[in-house]
């Protein structure tokens, strides 16, 4: 291996994921930009190893350790670039926490990524699933971003419509887009800001907090208030967050469904589907609270699979498996999980 890559062996991963999973990578990479990926490219005993390229480790369930290389994205750096027909454009590294750069942003007195504070990750990771609470996802307020392609050496720069986005999907999760590695994003928020209270839950929050003019900072505040109330932190409980997309079927399956439970969730898209709320299907089954060894569903939202303590990640995809075949019995509906599994 090149010298000049300070790669470790045998690393563990435990304090890198959410969930907190016990595992290791055979090697591992702190990786601050292209100079390294270029690094790797070249080294005839990298490149045929397996790479996973890993953020904050949110949106990950590790099931065995990885025998491969383990790019660990930390570059570090943000800034306003100006405006821009009528948005202001800003622009971080991959590795910038997410929550942090969020943060940041309503501190320059900036709106636009209020509504998906404290969503825990890295800015890298947030296109590649088009990361979303509130009402708002991340293709709503995205510019364009950086990647270096493993494949070619390249790098490019993508706008919205190359990143191909979609309900907690992009270009990066399919094969074409699986060799290119997220160096930046730049996001084009609002220079005439004005709050975003389309989700029922949030609008009710802002009421009933008496805020009348709120600020972007104050919706900020709410938005974590609310996801505080509901979800538990992960350096406190290990978890990923949603561990389900919430389903979308047709209009003539839930309408089915409306028929025998006329207390379903449910949301109609521009489309004509009707998108589910996963959550309730999983509470109607009697999941929320009941766990299956070291791995439990979060008593105070069944969407949240949690590491009840000493979990491996055999246990929660062993919980995953019951929970989506009741709900499949049930409704006839096919849960599919949010976390990639490795």
């Amino acid at each position: 291996m090149q010298a000049n890559l300070p790669i470790s062996d045998d690393f563990s991963l435990a304090s890198l994921n959410t969930f907190r999973i016990p595992a290791k990578a055979r090697h591992y990479l702190r990786v601050n930009g292209a100079a390294e990926l270029d690094a790797v490219r070249r080294d005839p005993n990298l490149t045929g190893l397996p790479r996973l390229v890993l953020g904050g480790g949110s949106n990950m369930l590790f099931t065995r350790d990885f025998d491969g290389l383990v790019l660990h994205m930390t570059g570090l750096g943000k800034e306003v670039l100006g405006e821009e027909g009528g948005k202001i454009l800003v622009r971080a590294q991959a590795g910038e926490n997410w929550h942090a750069f969020v943060q940041w942003t309503l501190a320059q007195g900036l709106g636009g990524l209020e509504n998906l504070s404290l969503i825990p990750g890295t800015v890298g990771a947030a296109p590649i699933q088009n990361v979303g609470a509130y009402g708002t996802e991340t293709k709503d307020v995205f510019h364009s971003l950086t990647a270096y392609d493993m494949a070619s050496g390249e790098v490019r720069v993508l706008d919205a419509a190359a990143c191909r986005f979609a309900y907690r999907d992009s270009l990066f999760k399919h094969p074409e887009g699986r060799e290119l590695v997220v160096l930046d994003v730049s996001f084009a928020l609002p220079a005439d800001w004005t709050p975003n209270l389309r989700y029922a839950e949030l609008a009710r929050a802002v009421e009933e907090a008496g805020l009348a003019a709120p600020t972007p900072a104050d919706i900020g505040r709410t938005v974590e208030a609310l996801r505080r109330r509901k979800l538990p932190d992960p350096a406190e409980i290990g978890n990923a967050g949603s561990f389900f997309k919430n389903p979308v079927v047709s209009a003539d399956h839930c309408a089915r469904l409306l028929a025998q439970y006329p207390e379903l969730v449910h949301h109609a898209q521009p489309d004509g589907s009707e998108k589910l709320a996963a959550g309730w299907l999983i509470d109607q089954c009697g999941w929320k609270g009941r766990s299956l060894g070291a791995a439990g569903v979060y008593p105070k939202q069944a969407l949240v699979l949690v590491n009840l303590g000493g979990a491996q990640g055999e246990d929660v995809v062993r919980l995953a498996r019951a929970i989506q075949a009741d709900v499949a019995a049930r409704y006839g509906v096919e849960l599919e999980p949010e976390p990639v599994f490795i």
